[in-house]
């Protein structure tokens, strides 16, 4: 029976799977375990690998993911395809110190753990080469995570830990899976108190391939604070749809600021030009944010989205203006008839979008990649 399950997030690893696996293999003598490497499709071979690897060794398993991506979920698919009473999640990138592994294990097994968390900044653990700012961002992080914890841990931001299959089965309905601070979403799920132990360890560097760290990420950590602040009230992407579109009202206005009450052109021609500065902001924005797991990329999909894009919002914004007037002819108060065209416009936009212009160029996008594999 399979003790503990070691779940992998993956894209483009191929050259660490081996040696991962080798210093599983040696740290883990005496423990029954597996380990599930869950691949986002990666480009370099790194599922092939993972199979090649497989074929001689049954604890390697690989769950290769073919047109979604996260890390946050991938994680939650590794550990829902496992059987073992005890889950460890790691980075594919040598990074995390294996080496803990048993400890962290016999700590879960502690009747009432939860979680067990690998942590740098424990007494003895440490950051390693990070760099100044770096760890800045990561004590950032660890402060904005109080947002949504009661709990003050000591490296929330971490990615190696070990849970209870228990655990997982309490929270596995209310995480986001968003992002890629899974263990952090994970413990914000908990209906009450977590029992937690920390494991210190010192953070390597990376010996292969190339770092994940981008805007994207921080991107989808306030993303992740967002939608457990919401809690579930109203859809996150039509929330983060609202938010950018009133940005683009912002936008609009300084623009027609800036050009009218200067003298510098008419009216009628500095709302042309707000309108269409804050439309095409607007598209940019919710491709980065809002839609940014179906993100359209290369100039053709994002051209073509943003015309359809464009053309839902004309439509939009003349049915804002249509249901306004009429409420307005039926006595009902201006402030009131706006704002109920608004939100229906506003309803309209991010439903039709979504369809037309992000799920639309999803499913180009993956004809594109199949025929390019």
């Amino acid at each position: 029976m399979v003790q503990l399950s070691v779940v992998i997030p993956t894209l483009n690893e191929r050259d660490n799977i081996r040696p991962i696996v080798e210093r599983l293999s040696a740290c883990l003598a005496g423990i029954d375990w597996e380990v599930i490497f869950v691949d986002d499709d990666s480009r370099d071979g790194t599922s092939d690998e993972c199979r090649a690897l497989g074929l001689t060794d049954p604890r390697v398993r690989v769950i290769q993911r073919i047109g979604r991506r996260g890390l946050a979920s991938a994680c939650l698919e590794g550990m829902l395809a496992s059987c073992a009473p005890y889950l460890a999640v790691m980075d594919g990138d040598l990074q995390h110190d294996e080496t803990i592994l048993p400890r962290m294990l016999a700590a879960a097994q502690v009747p009432g753990t939860d979680v067990v968390i690998g942590s740098r900044n424990a007494v003895e653990g440490g950051m390693g080469s990070f760099s100044e700012q770096r760890v800045k961002l990561s004590n950032l992080g660890r402060r904005l995570s109080l947002i949504i914890t009661s709990q003050e841990l000591s490296d929330p931001m971490s990615g190696f830990f070990v849970i209870t299959r228990s655990y997982l089965s309490k929270v596995i309905y209310r995480v986001s899976g968003i992002g890629f601070k899974i263990l952090l979403d994970l413990i914000a799920s908990s209906p009450g108190p977590v029992s937690v132990r920390e494991i210190p360890y010192v953070f390597r560097d990376r010996v292969h391939g190339e770092s994940k760290l981008s805007i994207t990420v921080g991107i989808e950590y306030f993303v992740l604070l967002a939608d457990k602040l919401l809690g579930y009230t109203i859809p996150l992407t039509f929330a983060l749809f609202s938010i950018v579109g009133a940005t683009g009202v912002l936008i609009y206005l300084a623009i027609v600021t800036a050009l009218y009450r200067t003298g510098y052109t008419t009216f009628l021609r500095a709302q042309i030009i707000a309108t269409a500065v804050s439309m095409i902001s607007n598209f940019l924005l919710n491709n980065l944010i809002t839609h940014r797991t179906t993100k359209l990329r290369g100039w053709v999909s994002v051209s073509k989205g943003l015309i359809a894009f464009c053309a839902a919002c004309a439509l939009g914004g003349l049915s804002n203006i249509a249901v306004a007037t009429l409420l307005r002819s039926q006595g009902v108060p201006w402030a009131i008839a706006g704002i109920t065209g608004i939100v229906l416009s506003s309803v309209w936009n991010y439903s039709v979008t979504s369809v037309l212009t992000w799920q639309i160029g999803q499913h180009r996008a993956r004809d594109t990649n199949v025929k390019t594999a």
